[in-house]
């Protein structure tokens, strides 16, 4: 596959960047997805030793990608400790 990639953009080199594109975007995809699957607190991958990871955030700590208006640190739990 790589060689037929090659052999496309030595034929049509107005095609690299359409190349480097797709493959910036499956790369940036993947990374998403995959930080995804490790940093967000729906997900358990160890469901003997802790089977509900969401119950141990607190306010401060923030789960989000990228958030825009909130700010964590000064965040107050609400409600009562089980």
């Amino acid at each position: 596959m790589l060689l037929q990639v090659i052999l496309q953009a030595k034929r049509h080199p107005s095609s690299i960047l359409i190349f480097i594109f797709t493959g910036v975007g499956g790369t940036g995809a993947a990374l998403y997805v995959s930080h995804l699957a490790l940093f967000n607190p729906g997900v358990s991958w160890n469901r003997k030793n802790n089977p509900e990871p969401w119950n141990k955030l607190g306010p401060n700590d923030q789960y989000k990608f990228y958030s825009v208006s909130v700010d964590y640190s000064k965040l107050k739990r609400e409600g009562l400790d089980f």
